[in-house]
């Protein structure tokens, strides 16, 4: 059974994904006349506006996965996608590694709501939170080995990536999502075969 998904598509899911960020980016930029923040109007329509989620605007669960407040914001949330959106191409078939984007994502946005209705977010950072988890604890899985130091690893990132503008809790259900989904997919999988070599040396006489 195969461990690694070497991606030799033309047009690897990261850099997919990547472009629907900048994408949806340039769109906003366009509409708003400004390119280096985002308007507040379209962060209304189209970012995570607790109270207005509350009210049956549940797309919003979903596009504002895909907002960003400014280009300083985008930037950094991409660099990361990258970082950790190769890797998770080596270790997940592309409907994995979309279904962990996605949940994750999704799953961050969700605990956002227990913020209260005057909470706004947008962002990927849940999501590209949860493919980190679900890649670091699937190669620890994989191979057999303990699981405590991925665990570990994964909120001390959480935890200095904290900040007074920073959601707390996408980054926090996003990570918990990838962790559990990406130890499923390490369980699933049977490990390598092991093999044992003997030897045995009878000196002639």
């Amino acid at each position: 059974m195969r461990f690694m998904f070497p991606s030799r598509k033309k047009f690897p899911l990261t850099y997919v994904l990547i472009g629907l960020n900048v994408a949806v980016y340039v769109y906003t930029s366009l509409i708003g006349g400004n390119f280096v923040v985002t308007d507040d109007t379209l962060i209304g329509l189209y970012g995570q506006v607790n109270w207005l989620v509350m009210r049956g605007w549940y797309w919003q669960l979903l596009t504002s996965m895909f907002i960003h407040a400014n280009i300083t914001h985008l930037a950094g949330n991409m660099l990361f996608l990258l970082i950790f959106g190769f890797r998770a191409e080596e270790l997940f078939s592309s409907g994995e590694y979309l279904l962990i984007y996605l949940a994750s994502g999704l799953a961050g946005n969700l605990l956002t709501l227990l913020l209260g209705p005057d909470m706004i977010s947008v962002g990927a950072s849940g999501a590209i939170f949860g493919v980190f988890g679900a890649t670091i604890i699937y190669s620890r899985r994989a191979i057999g080995q303990s699981i405590i130091s991925a665990l570990l690893y994964s909120f001390f990132l959480l935890m200095i990536s904290s900040g007074p503008e920073v959601n707390f809790a996408a980054h926090l259900g996003g990570l918990v999502i990838g962790l559990a989904i990406g130890y499923a997919l390490a369980l699933r999988r049977k490990p390598p075969a092991r093999y044992q070599y003997r030897f045995s040396y009878s000196p002639k006489a």
